[in-house]
């Protein structure tokens, strides 16, 4: 298994860190244990992760300034990868923020509040609005794409896209990564997890362990998983986790937490490499 991946002008390790948890309960708002999400972060770049994701929406603007306070000035092959294409309200609400103008200005943001003049890549997170108000992807990707002809970013990211929006991008201009949804107990993106792996184009699943969301599908309570956990003596979400890394050789992890403890259980599952028995049990889930 390849333990590295490019991801725009950079090489990073397979799993990263996603900064999504270390604000307070609902991404919004301090963290519950300020102490506790720096030493995270600063445990991170120690376990020899050189992967963050981020965005100015995480708190708002919570994630993005502990990672400063955290980790600045950042090690040289650090990549920082921020998304862009929604905001939060005072109620903690996630509001579109599509237009080419709010794309610019909090790409700008993103910047300002890490501290640094140039980012790995950002993620434009597509956001369906009504037709009134939708916004053309092309008029997206023409800011995107001047954004790095201005050295600002590195690399053009997708997230919560189609195959379709995917293959229109891909005919307008390079794509560095996409973020989509994915797990063991939802493959209903495998069409553009394929996609990517036939460009040499990093896939990156949000929601590895399943749906974050109540009443839906969740990794860890499957009982093959659980079966496999305890006769491999590790844990239902490092079964998840080390399922993703053996599905596709272009998948980059970026899990998240705000504990340390839970940090390096998650970073442990590099080493861990599921049989061919486990893992055809594991896919009868699909």
């Amino acid at each position: 298994m390849n333990d590295t991946q490019q991801l725009a002008d950079r090489t990073v390790r397979r799993i990263g860190f996603g900064a999504m948890q270390l604000p307070g309960a609902g991404v919004l708002g301090p963290p519950k244990d300020r102490h506790e999400a720096l030493a995270v972060l600063r445990r991170t770049l120690d376990l020899g992760v050189n992967h963050i994701d981020t965005a100015q929406f995480y708190g708002p603007n919570v994630a993005n300034e502990l990672i400063r306070e955290a980790l600045y000035p950042y090690p040289p092959d650090l990549a920082l990868v921020s998304k862009v294409g929604a905001r939060r309200n005072g109620a903690g609400a996630w509001l579109p923020a599509q237009a080419p103008s709010d794309l610019r200005a909090d790409v700008e943001e993103n910047l300002r509040s890490l501290g640094v003049d140039h980012l790995t890549a950002v993620n434009l997170r597509r956001h369906e609005v009504d037709d009134k108000h939708d916004v053309p992807l092309e008029d997206q990707l023409a800011e995107m794409a001047a954004l790095r002809d201005e050295g600002k970013i590195a690399g053009i990211g997708l997230s919560t896209v189609t195959v379709e929006q995917l293959d229109f991008a891909l005919s307008t201009t390079a794509i560095a990564c996409v973020q989509n949804a994915f797990s063991l107990v939802d493959q209903s993106d495998t069409p553009v997890l394929e996609r990517c792996l036939a460009e040499g184009i990093p896939y990156v699943p949000y929601f590895p362990l399943g749906s974050a969301f109540p009443h839906m599908p969740k990794v860890m309570e499957q009982a093959v998983v659980k079966e496999v956990a305890s006769e491999r003596a590790i844990s239902p979400a490092q079964v998840g986790l080390a399922w993703l890394l053996a599905r596709s050789a272009n998948v980059l992890l970026i899990p998240g937490t705000s504990s340390v403890a839970h940090l390096e259980e998650n970073l442990a599952v590099e080493a861990i490499v599921l049989s061919p028995a486990d893992l055809s049990r594991l896919n009868e889930l699909s």
